[in-house]
C-alpha cells in the first residue's frame, strides 16, 4: 500500500529526491506570494484572554537577489520554452521581485510536470497579482493545449476599499497532463438561473431559495473562507476551506489515487484526502507547520491514522545539524516535541521564553495554567536555571521546563530541584523546574503534567472526521470518465 508521507524541507530538493517519475494523480499548490508582505501565524490563546501570539513562520517576499539571479540563469541556459518565456518576463519585469518569484516557482513547476501521471491534473492557486504570468508559465511547461480551466473562486471576507471595486476573489490555474486522456470526474451544483430548454419537468426541484435543476459544475465557485468563527479555523494566515479541496479532489482523482501539495501549510489539502480515502504526499519548510499538522491529523483521526515523517531529526547528530544550520527551525522542532508552541521574540516582551504550552487541570475553576519553555542549543548552566526560574515567577506559570541540547550538570539539577513542586488539584506533584535533553525527547521522554491527553490546551484542536461523514458535501458526481 502507498505510504503518506510529510516532508520537512525545500520542496524543490524533495521533488528532486524523493519524488518519482509519473508517480502522482493530482496536484494542488498554494504557493505564497504577497508583495512586501510577511505571513505572521497567529494562534488563538486557549486562555480566554484577547492577547494573541505571534510566531512570523516566513517572510513571504520574493527579493531580486544574488540567488535569484543564480535561479534566473540556471533557467535560461537550460533553454526550451520555459528559457524563452523567463527571457520575456525579464524584458517585460527587469530585475524586480516579480521576476525572483517565476523564477523560483518555475523550476518547481517543471519538477511537478514530471511527477505527474499521463492522467493526472494540476491546480495552481494564485490571486490576480500574479495569476496571468503564471498562466504564461504554466503554458510553457505544461503546454497551452492542456489548459482546461480558469477557476475563480469567490469569497466574502477581506478585500474591501474605497478605491475601487472589492477585490473577492482568487484564480486556480486548472492544467492536465495529457491533452485528452486524463481523470475529470464531472460535479454537479444547483441552478437557480437557466433555460428550461434541454431540462424535463421532472429535473426540476424546490427549496426555500426557489426552482432550481442540477447541472454541471461551472468555473465560478462560490464558497466562504475560513473566517476567524469558523470551526474549521486553526490559525494559520493562509489556511484554505475544506470545501474547496474537496472539490477539486473529488473532480480529479478516485480513491485510493495519490494527491501532492508541496506548499502543504497547515495541511488543509492532506486532511481532505485522508478523508476522501486518498493517498497523499505534503511538503512544507517549517518545522512550524509540520508541528500544526501532525496535531490537525491526530485531532481529526485519532491516534490510527498511518503516515510517515521525513526530513526531521530522528537522532541527536540530526539535532545538532539542525541546529547549526537553522537555529529557529531547531526551536520550532523541538517544542514541537512535548507539544509547545512557539513565542515570537519580540524586543522589550516575553524574553526568556521560546514556548508555551497550556493545559487544564482543575474542573471547579476551570482555569488554564501554563508551562514555560526555555529552548538551549549551545552551551548550558546554573545561570540558565536561576533566569528560568525567575520568568516563572514572573510569569506565575504552574512549570517551567528547559530543553537542552547538552546534558545538564550536577548544579543545573540541584537548582532545578531546589524550585519545589507544582501540586495539582487531582493530588499529584509534578517537578516546578525541569530539564529535558534533546537526546531525552527522541528516546519519548515528555514533560511532567497532568495527562496531556486529557487537559492540553496548547493548540486549537481541528474538527473530528466522522466515519459517515457525507465526503461530497455538495459535489454529486456523474459517471467517472476519462477525457
Amino acid at each position: 500500500m502507498t505510504q503518506n508521507i510529510l516532508y520537512y524541507g525545500d520542496n524543490l530538493d524533495v521533488l528532486r529526491r524523493h519524488v518519482k517519475d509519473e508517480s502522482i494523480d493530482l496536484v494542488y499548490l498554494d504557493p505564497p506570494f504577497k508583495s512586501n508582505q510577511d505571513y505572521n501565524v497567529l494562534f488563538a490563546e486557549q486562555n480566554g484572554s484577547k492577547s494573541k501570539a505571534q510566531i512570523k513562520a516566513f517572510e513571504d517576499t520574493w527579493r531580486w537577489d544574488q540567488e535569484a539571479a543564480e535561479t534566473y540563469e540556471e533557467i535560461v541556459e537550460a533553454g526550451g520554452r520555459v528559457s524563452q518565456v523567463m527571457q520575456a518576463f525579464e524584458k517585460f519585469l527587469g530585475q524586480s521581485d516579480m521576476l525572483a518569484y517565476l523564477s523560483m516557482m518555475a523550476p518547481r513547476l517543471i519538477e511537478l510536470q514530471r511527477v505527474l501521471k499521463s492522467t493526472g491534473s494540476i491546480y495552481l492557486h494564485c490571486d490576480p497579482t500574479a495569476s496571468h504570468y503564471l498562466k504564461m508559465l504554466m503554458d510553457a511547461i505544461f503546454g497551452k493545449q492542456v489548459f482546461q480551466n480558469e477557476i475563480v473562486w469567490c469569497y466574502k471576507t477581506g478585500g474591501a476599499t474605497k478605491r475601487r471595486f472589492a477585490r473577492k476573489h482568487d484564480i486556480l490555474l486548472f492544467y492536465t497532463k495529457s491533452e485528452t486522456d486524463y481523470l475529470f470526474n464531472p460535479q454537479k451544483e444547483k441552478s437557480y438561473m437557466m433555460h428550461t430548454y434541454g431540462f424535463k419537468k421532472s429535473d426540476f426541484q424546490t427549496d426555500e431559495s426557489g426552482q432550481y435543476a442540477w447541472v454541471i459544475a461551472k468555473d465560478w465557485w462560490e464558497i466562504p473562507s475560513v473566517g476567524s468563527a469558523d470551526k474549521q479555523r486553526l490559525g494559520y494566515p493562509t489556511q484554505k476551506p475544506e470545501k474547496l479541496l474537496e472539490k477539486i479532489i473529488m473532480a480529479s482523482s478516485n480513491e485510493g489515487d495519490i494527491v501532492l501539495d508541496p506548499f502543504c501549510g497547515c495541511g488543509t489539502t492532506i486532511a481532505v484526502a485522508q478523508r476522501l480515502n486518498r493517498h497523499w504526499i505534503g511538503i512544507d519548510i517549517t518545522h512550524l507547520a509540520i508541528t500544526l499538522i501532525k496535531h490537525r491529523l491526530h485531532d481529526a483521526f485519532g491516534a490510527t491514522i498511518s503516515y510517515q515523517v521525513i526530513g526531521e531529526p530522528v537522532s541527536l547528530p540530526d539535532a545538532k545539524t539542525l541546529a547549526k544550520e537553522d537555529p529557529y527551525q531547531f526551536q520550532w522542532w523541538a517544542l514541537g516535541l512535548v507539544g509547545a508552541r512557539p513565542v515570537e521574540q519580540k524586543k522589550g516582551s516575553d524574553k526568556g521564553i521560546d514556548g508555551r504550552l497550556y493545559f487544564h487541570d482543575d474542573p471547579v475553576s476551570g482555569k488554564t495554567k501554563q508551562i514555560i519553555i526555555s529552548v538551549k542549543a549551545g552551551h548550558t548552566g546554573s545561570p540558565h536555571i536561576r533566569d528560568l526560574r525567575g520568568v516563572i515567577e514572573r510569569e506565575k506559570a504552574e512549570i517551567g521546563v528547559l530543553i537542552s541540547m547538552e546534558e545538564p550538570t550536577k548544579h543545573m539539577r540541584t537548582e532545578a530541584a531546589g524550585a519545589g513542586f507544582y501540586d495539582s488539584p487531582w493530588g499529584k506533584r509534578f517537578p516546578h523546574l525541569q530539564i529535558l535533553t534533546v537526546g531525552e525527547l527522541l528516546e519519548g521522554k515528555g514533560i511532567e503534567y497532568p495527562p496531556p491527553s486529557q487537559v492540553n490546551v496548547t493548540f486549537k484542536k481541528a474538527p473530528k472526521t466522522r466515519e459517515d461523514e457525507d465526503k461530497g458535501q455538495g459535489n454529486l458526481p456523474l459517471k467517472k470518465k476519462q477525457g
